[in-house]
């Protein structure tokens, strides 16, 4: 019987449907992303035809001791933590799930946005430590929206945008206009624009070579002092130490993350002495019905490759 290892802890966790696909399939499972191991997982997965990946790295030379393995299936759509060009090297198969979660994580987005701009976490902080007193926040209705990226969870956050009648200015260098749904509220600019001219700035791109650092202590500073800046990509898009030494002088209102640098972070890491930095643990995609179709989706494609189809959403 052909094997599946699974790392994501959020595989089937919603529902048994996930495990009910791989069942009907054919494939043995093992479960092991609630007490992950990394050392445990490098041992382990030589033995497995098919691993359904959490955010945990899969590094190359692990990956050459994979003879068996067939498939490497990204619970979710980001593949920073999986080296695509070992993968292709090796003939494995590697696909994600792009856009599955797009409406979830736009909801996280513009929840931050929303409780950065009104301080709703720090209201909710006070009157439980007993102090009544009031917050004095930001309007969101008519503010200008900047998007860094502009696919599939940008355009769902510009959708919500528009419904507080925001004029949204995007930034995506692989988009040469936008689509004509978005062609009333929505401006192609350049990163400068961006940054610099909006109210909220929201992060949507993929960490890459080109994207890390992407906003240093640069482009911080040229974003407007009343500004908030959200960051539901990826960690590593903001430098950190650059964004508190910001913070500390001034620069912004407040910052929205649910990704950082490293993960989880650092108990040390001085964005958390900060009252006007929110942090979440990394839960933009955490929705039920996200979930559950992200991991149905995963079971799917393992079942299809080890049966000789081919799946869903082939990156390589």
């Amino acid at each position: 019987m052909k094997k599946v290892l699974v790392t994501s802890r959020s595989f089937g966790k919603t529902s048994d449907q996930p495990f009910e696909i791989l069942k009907g399939g054919g494939l043995e499972f093992t479960l092991m992303g609630a007490d992950f191991n990394e050392d445990a997982f490098a041992e382990a997965v030589p033995d497995y035809d098919a691993l359904i990946i959490g955010a945990h790295p899969f590094h190359p030379e692990d990956m050459e001791r994979c003879k068996k393995l067939k498939i490497i299936c990204k619970h979710g759509a980001g593949l920073d933590n999986i080296n695509l060009e070992k993968a292709k090297e090796l003939g494995i198969t590697v696909t994600n799930v792009p856009a599955m979660n797009s409406n979830a994580v736009a909801d996280l987005a513009f929840a931050h946005i929303l409780n950065s701009s009104r301080g709703i976490s720090q209201a909710n902080a006070w009157v439980h430590q007993g102090q009544w007193k009031t917050f004095i926040g930001r309007d969101v209705y008519g503010k200008t929206l900047g998007l860094v990226g502009f696919g599939a969870i940008a355009k769902n956050v510009a959708r919500r945008g528009r419904g507080f009648s925001m004029k949204v200015l995007a930034y995506d260098p692989y988009l040469k206009e936008v689509p004509e749904e978005f062609g009333e509220y929505v401006t192609l600019c350049d990163l400068e624009t961006v940054s610099t001219q909006s109210d909220i700035v929201s992060i949507h791109v993929p960490l890459t070579d080109e994207t890390r650092n992407l906003f240093d202590k640069t482009v911080v500073m040229g974003m407007k002092k009343e500004a908030f800046l959200i960051n539901t990509g990826r960690g590593g898009i903001i430098n950190e130490k650059d964004l508190y030494d910001c913070m500390k002088a001034g620069q912004l209102l407040g910052a929205a993350l649910d990704v950082t640098d490293s993960e989880p972070i650092q108990k040390d890491n001085p964005l958390l002495e900060l009252e006007n930095v929110v942090i979440t643990p990394h839960i933009g995609m955490y929705s039920l019905e996200a979930i559950n179709a992200v991991g149905v989706i995963c079971a799917e494609n393992a079942v299809k490759k080890l049966q000789g189809d081919t799946p869903a959403y082939v990156v390589v």
